[in-house]
């Protein structure tokens, strides 16, 4: 685990700790590491979950499928990023979503009986890790309400333009590159995947959009 360190400390989780500290602190917080090859499930719908869950290394989808197999995407998770938080309290219930590794990846898992609670050796940074959390959840639930924005929008080019537009601004540039092939880039929009592609063809027809795969300029 210990060559993960330095992944740790660029994560939310553990921003302003130093590597000797994070070090230290992965036995404290009872970090377990596993891998995920490509296509694996991470975890699955109807599971329990009691850990805080942190991507080392590869991406991830949190998805849904229904009964007829139709999908959808509900977010991607990127390294260093926390996930599964949602479900973490007594009375959250079994997850309601699918995590899927996009490629292979690495996670952390942390018992979050742990994290909340300071050990008997009083770690220096375990409240600042107990403070980072907290944020961390606020930041998620700020990338939720992005999310119901774009799902609100009444049409596919609508949802695009917002999509888009969203991802320029975190991006801070004009040019950016989405986790998205087209197929998860319409399951994450809840579009038809054609109808999509027949839109992205005519905004780049207008001048609106340049793309090339998952790389896309908005002029």
């Amino acid at each position: 685990m210990e060559e993960y360190v330095p992944v740790l400390r660029r994560t939310k989780l553990f921003s302003g700790v130093g590597d000797e500290d994070i070090s230290a602190m992965l036995s404290c917080l009872g970090a377990r590491l596993k891998r995920y090859k490509k296509g694996e499930y991470v975890l699955r719908q109807g599971e329990h979950l009691s850990d805080i869950l942190v991507l080392a290394e590869g991406s991830l989808h949190i998805r849904r499928d229904d009964y007829w197999g139709n999908r959808s995407i509900l977010g991607y998770v990127g390294v260093g990023e926390i996930f599964g938080e949602a479900y973490i309290a007594p009375e959250s219930g079994a997850l309601l979503n699918d995590v899927v590794a996009v490629e292979d990846s690495s996670v952390f898992f942390f018992d979050v009986r742990r994290v909340m609670t300071t050990c008997s050796s009083a770690c220096r940074f375990h409240t600042t890790v107990v403070q980072n959390l907290f944020f961390a959840v606020s930041d998620k639930n700020r990338g939720l309400v992005q999310k119901l924005d774009y799902m609100s929008r009444r049409t596919t080019r609508e949802k695009l333009i917002a999509y888009l537009s969203e991802e320029a601004k975190r991006q801070n540039s004009a040019d950016i590159v989405i986790p998205f092939n087209r197929q998860q880039l319409a399951d994450y929009l809840s579009v038809d995947r054609s109808a999509m592609s027949n839109e992205l063809g005519r905004m780049r027809d207008e001048g609106l959009i340049e793309f090339n795969k998952n790389r896309f300029r908005l002029n």
